[in-house]
Order: structure tokens, then C-alpha cells, then sequence
């Protein structure tokens, strides 16, 4: 579960370096590069940062993905710097004034568009600017989701009411205010759940592409693309198991050949990075509770929230210390469950809970895997102010 030389740099690291992002860059490569592989030649590969926007991984990424996706101004002017030249599509469900104009001045390739009242103001700001090339856009559309497709999706942002993208009849009501701007439609995006398999996304990247052929026929309106999003599932709960590339790259294939001329991009975030990057502390105390064991740890949910925002177990590996210079007796737990929670004055700051150890000690070291999204980018840093972690990249 963890690499050879993350378990080698994690047990180096000073205690005061402690607790620390190791991130393990060749297993990125060569993970992403296996992505692109499996993927057909023609299909778009872009991240999307918010999964883990540091610029080590973003340039680690940079040759095996077509571009990037932003989801706010800061992103965008982020990607810009970390990985200039490379195209950086925009989205999110709010953007405002400056932040449009923002991607207008920078450049961005793709504006994914999420309502009547965006296009009209991307419409207006677009006026402002004489001359140039169109501004290509895309419009996101919430297609209602048939016959429970979604039903495994750890999260859904479409197919029932919700605050993301068009309603089907609200997209097409678009299309005329459309004419006579510096907008240009290139395509349709669809991003509706996350945490699905392969035979669950082929199955909404069917229908979504489906429905942008219909359109396209019925209107005349020349598309070309079709993205429908990421979402390929992660399961913390068997950490060794991996999104099935090949059946989805596979897929994409035959749909790319029922449907020529359009062009399809996916955007996957969580499953490029999650498994490059693990958490390391170490245990400051062990302790009883109403015949319970609990695990104490250096940091906590302020600085890796996912346990606690996904309602899961983080997986871990110990590597054990034999190092204790204290005079009194070494707490630890011995062939019994052990929660392990952070420094928070909070029952909620659980990292993992009652999980099976065969030995942990106050002073051992935990490395949590899966680590390398949506962790420290998501979590309450200032909250009681405790340090925050050191960052490592091994390249």
C-alpha cells in the first residue's frame, strides 16, 4: 500500500517535521501515463485541479494530460502560472464578473456555461473585447438520470433538481441567445455524479453523448464535443484496487465511433492523484477508554478532512518506532481495534475508527495513503492553529 521510498522518506523525517505530505511524483507518472494509455488517442484527458492543484503534481501531470479544468478564478490564474502554454478549461456552478473576465483576459480554451443569466453576461463581456478570436463555450446541461444509473454515485451533482448546469429545455432556450455574439458553441458538458464505475459512467457518457447528437441534429448547430466530466470512483475501503481504465477506455472507443465528429473529454480529478500522496504522523499517546483503544495523533482532520467529509476510514500503514525516551511505560495497544483522531478538541476529528492492529505505540509513525486529493486543499487549516504539516515531493 505504501511505496518503498515513501516508507523510507516518511520514517527519516525529524519528529519536528511531523505531520507531513509525502508525495511520491514517479508513481504519478507512471500511474497517469497508464491512464493515457488505456484511453483512445482521439479522447481529451484533462484534470481537474481541485482535486490537488500543487504545482509539483500539476507539472507531473502536464505531459500525459491534454489540459487542465479550473473551477474558480484563483484556479485559473493558478494553472496559468504553474503550467503555462497548456489549454485550461473554465467551470463552476458561480462565477462572477471579475472572474469571467479573468478568463477572458487569460485565455481560457473552454467556459463552461451553467445558466441563461451567465451566458448573457460572458455574452456581454465578450462585446467589450473588439476583436480576436470567438470565445468558444460549452453548455453544462443536468440530464435527469433513468433507470437508477446513478444509484452507486458517492456524489450526485445531476440527474434531479439541483444547482448545477441547464435543465435540458433551459439549454435549448440558449441556443438563440447565442446569435449575433462573439460566443461560439463548441459542444455540451455533463459532469452528473461522482464515485461511479466504468460500466456506470460508459453508460451516462453514452446517453449524454446521445443527447448532444440529438441536438445537434435537430438545430444544425456543427458540434464538436462532448465532455462528460469525471467521477471515476475511488474506494477508500480497498485502497489496492484501482478505476477499471482499460473497460472505460475501451468503451469510449466504440462510442467514439458511433458517434464521429464528436470529439469526447473527460475530466477526471480524485482517481489521477488520490494515490500518489500519503499523510505522515506520528502516534503522541495511546489510551483506554470504556474498554475502546484510542490512538492519538500528531495533526488531524485540520489538515486531512477527507475521513471526515466522506464519512470513511482513511487506510493506513504503521511503521513502527523503536524509539521511546520517556522513563515511564510506553503506551500501546496490542491485537485490538484502535480509533485513531487528531489533536481537534472535537469527537468529529476521527481519522479512522476501530480498525484491527496488531501493535501501535505512542511514538510509532502512520502513513495515511490515499492522501493526494481533496485533503489539505479542503481542509480548516486555522482551526485552534496548530502547525501546519510539511509537504515533500519524491521525484
Amino acid at each position: 500500500m505504501i511505496t518503498p521510498r515513501v516508507a523510507a522518506h516518511a520514517a527519516g523525517l525529524p519528529g519536528a517535521g511531523l505531520p507531513a505530505y509525502v508525495h511520491d511524483l514517479a508513481d504519478l507518472a507512471g500511474h497517469a501515463a497508464a491512464v493515457r494509455a488505456a484511453l483512445p488517442p482521439e479522447t481529451e484527458l484533462y484534470y481537474a485541479a481541485k482535486a490537488n492543484p500543487a504545482p509539483e503534481l500539476l507539472r507531473t501531470l502536464a505531459p500525459h494530460v491534454s489540459g487542465f479544468e479550473a473551477a474558480s478564478g484563483g484556479e485559473l490564474a493558478h494553472l496559468r502560472k504553474a503550467v503555462p502554454g497548456l489549454p485550461v478549461a473554465f467551470g463552476g456552478p458561480g462565477k462572477t464578473e471579475p472572474e469571467l473576465r479573468l478568463a477572458l483576459e487569460l485565455g481560457a480554451e473552454r467556459i463552461h456555461v451553467e445558466s441563461e443569466s451567465e451566458l448573457r453576461l460572458l455574452a456581454a463581456l465578450a462585446a467589450e473585447r473588439p476583436g480576436g478570436a470567438p470565445v468558444d463555450v460549452l453548455l453544462r446541461v443536468n440530464l435527469p438520470a433513468e433507470g437508477g444509473e446513478l444509484g452507486g454515485a458517492a456524489l450526485a451533482m445531476g440527474g434531479r433538481p439541483g444547482p448545477f448546469g441547464l435543465d435540458p429545455r433551459r439549454a435549448e432556450a440558449c441556443l438563440p441567445l447565442l446569435r449575433g455574439t462573439r460566443l461560439r458553441l463548441r459542444g455540451i458538458h455533463a459532469h452528473l455524479a461522482s464515485g461511479l464505475g466504468a460500466p456506470a459512467l460508459l453508460a451516462v457518457a453514452a446517453r449524454v453523448t446521445a443527447w448532444t447528437r440529438d441536438l445537434d441534429r435537430r438545430h444544425g448547430l456543427g458540434l464538436g464535443e462532448v465532455n462528460v466530466g469525471g467521477g471515476m470512483a475511488v474506494d477508500y475501503t480497498r485502497p489496492r484496487a484501482r478505476f477499471d481504465w482499460a473497460a472505460y477506455g475501451a468503451g469510449l472507443a466504440r462510442l467514439a465511433a458511433e458517434h464521429p465528429g464528436h470529439r469526447l473529454r473527460i475530466e477526471p480529478g480524485r482517481a489521477l492523484t488520490a494515490y500518489c500522496g500519503w499523510y505522515v504522523t506520528e502516534v503522541l499517546d495511546v489510551r483506554h477508554s470504556h474498554g475502546e483503544a484510542f490512538a492519538v495523533v500528531r495533526g488531524g482532520t485540520h489538515h486531512l478532512r477527507t475521513p471526515a467529509a466522506k464519512g470513511h476510514d482513511q487506510p493506513f500503514t504503521v511503521l513502527p518506532s523503536g524509539a521511546w525516551d520517556r522513563p515511564w511505560p510506553r503506551p500501546a495497544a496490542v491485537d485490538e481495534p484502535v480509533t485513531l483522531c487528531g489533536q481537534l478538541c472535537t469527537p468529529k476529528d476521527v481519522l479512522a475508527r476501530a480498525v484491527p492492529v496488531a501493535g501501535l505505540r505512542a511514538g510509532d509513525r502512520i502513513a495515511f495513503a490515499m492522501a493526494g486529493a481533496y485533503a489539505w486543499n479542503i481542509s480548516h487549516h486555522a482551526f485552534l492553529m496548530h502547525p501546519a504539516p510539511g509537504f515533500h515531493f519524491l521525484s
